[in-house]
């Protein structure tokens, strides 16, 4: 794992790689405080420093990682609720994340940076804007199945899942604590499957696999200072900043995708 590191200083510079290790820091900072953004503002970091399919190689073992906490916090038996309640929605977006994972290999980074940065700009600016999908009428698993699929989509090209099932959640107006449960639950079951087919795919071989367990360091430790200032932030403003930078990260992804 140290011959990867060296191997990634030595070709795309130390500064390069200490920003990615920071840049995942506020990721899992950010995931701790609002539970979730870590895979978008990784990426997004990440994928400036580095190339778009470390970025997504990066990413994986730290969204395990982080996501396990987040699902088990309150404990099993709520976890198990959750996965019940939503088990359409989740395996929709597992079955679509196994599928199109295989694809990351064949396209360029081009392409990559295009899909991110459309998905990501897309999310945070809606969000800024203000605007909530329409409460759905009661449960609809055809609903839930085109959301997961919709997500799983993305997220097994770009290692981002969480836009479509956040508006889901948020439309449904599940209360704060089982809002952020249910959010673990798909983001871990996401993450695993993801882990699998990239496995597979063969981008988490080599140098791949080992950035992305040397970054669940810098992740666990945002995560834990964003859980202990979660009470203590204003969380209207911060997740506002927060948007924000996305938004700017995802525009940033683009320009990289077009010059």
């Amino acid at each position: 794992m140290i011959d990867a590191l060296e191997q990634l200083c030595t070709q795309f510079g130390a500064a390069a790689v200490a920003a990615a290790f920071a840049v995942m820091f506020l990721g899992g900072f950010t995931k701790g405080a609002v539970g979730f953004a870590l895979p978008m503002i990784a990426i997004s970091g990440v994928g400036s420093a580095l190339s778009a399919q470390l970025a997504i190689a990066a990413v994986i073992a730290p969204s395990v990682a982080a996501n396990l906490w987040q699902t088990f916090r309150q404990g099993l038996r709520p976890a198990l609720s959750s996965m019940r309640r939503f088990w359409v929605l989740n395996a929709t977006m597992f079955a679509a994340i196994a599928a199109s994972a295989q694809l990351v290999t064949m396209l360029s980074d081009r392409a990559l940076y295009m899909i991110l940065g459309c998905g990501v700009t897309a999310f945070g600016a809606v969000q800024l804007a203000g605007w909530r999908p329409p409460r759905p009428r009661g449960r609809s698993a055809a609903l839930e199945a085109a959301v997961g699929l919709v997500a799983g989509f993305f997220g097994g090209l770009s290692g981002v899942w969480g836009p479509p099932i956040l508006m889901y959640l948020v439309a449904l107006e599940l209360p704060k604590a089982e809002m952020v449960r249910a959010q673990g639950v798909a983001f871990l079951l996401g993450s695993l499957i993801l882990a699998a087919a990239h496995l597979r795919s063969g981008l988490l071989a080599g140098t791949g696999g080992a950035l992305s367990l040397w970054m669940v360091l810098p992740a666990a430790a945002g995560m834990a200072a964003g859980l202990a200032a979660h009470d203590r932030l204003d969380q209207r403003r911060f997740r506002q900043a927060t948007l924000a930078v996305l938004t700017l990260a995802g525009l940033n992804l683009l320009r990289r995708a077009l010059f």
